[in-house]
């Protein structure tokens, strides 16, 4: 079992060094360290007190998109700033807040201290590091243009992070109103129902819309945690069921058919797709690397296909106009714009100005389909929830001899 050491030391240049280091044990500790090539002067096990998400294990055992896009950025600078590779991962690692990506940033350091090259230090963590990345940082290496390679992909995560934040936005307020019509609807059957039932306890003849409201009520109470444990337990194997790639596949073919749903798919993996090709041109990578590098970014499998197929009749002579016009990603107008871009020999720009129109496209498309979903949402609810109240409205007029 790993556990965590506080360090203090000297490297090799003779400065005075202090941090963390994973490991089973200090002997191991310091053999780790000294292979990075620090004189350890105190160690001791590290306090675990404060960090309440590992006391109680929620600690994050992934390097998140926002963090990784902080990491880049930094490199990227410290780089231009005339700092040592090894030195700006050592800085880096001191100053990482989350353990795995304090342990990412250790195994990258100790794969250069060992004689290797980031880019191969970095396939080392391929949940991690996308092989667009990996690529990009091998040809930085051979061109010496790493800090403009790190400029560019902290670029490119950025505009990935705003993207994948505009999906989890454009959803959030829909379900938010769901679960308080949700909450509505417990709150009513298991307390408002309940307390008119003692009204109605004294008159054995009951409207039939009375009975069907208190039948569904005693339902409710009788068996909302099963039903709850049920809907969780679908959740849980939904979830599970969608990380097969069979099912994967298949939700994935019916999403991208589907009415509305195909388009903000297709939006999506056109800006994910075209952000790839940008950079890989810029870098000076060839088309068809290129391509068959970007393809790693996109999700869907249907697209996906579709550009596998395009690459391999780009392969056989075809012009990239040509063969992405044939995909549902470039309707006329961007394939009109690639052929432009194509007779000029400026695809770079074409990709990047793509990428950048199908970001705005997006972010209108999720802005009409929240403000479609909110109003009917709500309409849900009005009409759920008045229907009940309604109900209870006529069933004590109806006892009461009352007029409604």
């Amino acid at each position: 079992m790993q556990q965590r050491f506080e360090y203090t030391g000297f490297d090799a240049a003779g400065s005075r060094v202090s941090g963390t280091v994973d490991a089973e044990g200090p002997g191991q500790a310091r053999d780790e360290l000294r292979e990075l090539g620090i004189l350890v002067s105190d160690l001791d096990a590290a306090a675990e007190v404060g960090d309440w998400r590992r006391s109680f294990g929620f600690e994050s055992s992934k390097v998140g998109l926002s963090q990784l896009e902080i990491i880049t950025a930094e490199l990227g600078l410290l780089l231009e700033n005339g700092v040592r590779i090894d030195r700006a991962l050592e800085i880096l690692r001191r100053g990482a807040s989350q353990p795995a990506a304090r342990r990412m940033l250790e195994s990258l350091h100790r794969s250069l201290k060992q004689g290797n090259q980031l880019s191969a230090a970095a396939a080392e963590w391929p949940q991690v590091f996308d092989p667009l990345y990996i690529n990009l940082l091998s040809l930085g290496e051979a061109s010496g243009s790493l800090p403009a390679v790190f400029r560019r992909l902290a670029e490119d995560l950025g505009f990935r992070r705003d993207l994948r934040q505009k999906i989890v936005s454009a959803v959030t307020y829909p379900l938010v109103i769901l679960i308080v019509c949700i909450v509505a609807l417990l709150f009513i059957f298991n307390f408002v129902v309940p307390n008119l039932a003692s009204l109605f306890a004294d008159f054995p003849e009951l409207p039939w819309y009375t009975k069907l409201l208190m039948s569904f009520s005693d339902f409710m109470q009788r068996y909302q945690l099963l039903l709850g444990v049920a809907v969780v337990a679908l959740a849980v194997i939904a979830f599970n069921l969608s990380r097969w790639p069979a099912m994967k596949s298949t939700w994935q073919e019916f999403a991208a058919g589907a009415p509305g749903l195909g388009r903000g798919i297709a939006m999506v993996e056109r800006i994910r797709f075209t952000g790839g090709m940008a950079m890989m041109l810029e870098a000076g990578v060839p088309v068809d690397r290129a391509l068959q590098l970007a393809m790693g970014s996109v999700e869907s499998a249907p697209v996906k296909r579709e550009l596998t197929l395009a690459l391999e009749r780009l392969r056989q002579g075809e012009g990239v106009s040509s063969v992405l016009r044939q995909t549902r990603l470039f309707p006329d107008f961007y394939a009109s714009l690639l052929e432009v871009g194509e007779e000029s020999g400026a695809l770079a720009p074409v990709f990047a100005e793509i990428a950048q129109r199908s970001r705005q496209a997006f972010a209108e498309w999720a802005q009409r389909l929240t403000s479609l979903l909110e109003p009917l949402l709500i309409l849900f609810m009005g009409v759920v929830i008045g229907a009940i109240v309604v109900v209870i409205m006529l069933s004590v007029t109806s006892i009461t001899g009352a007029a409604f």
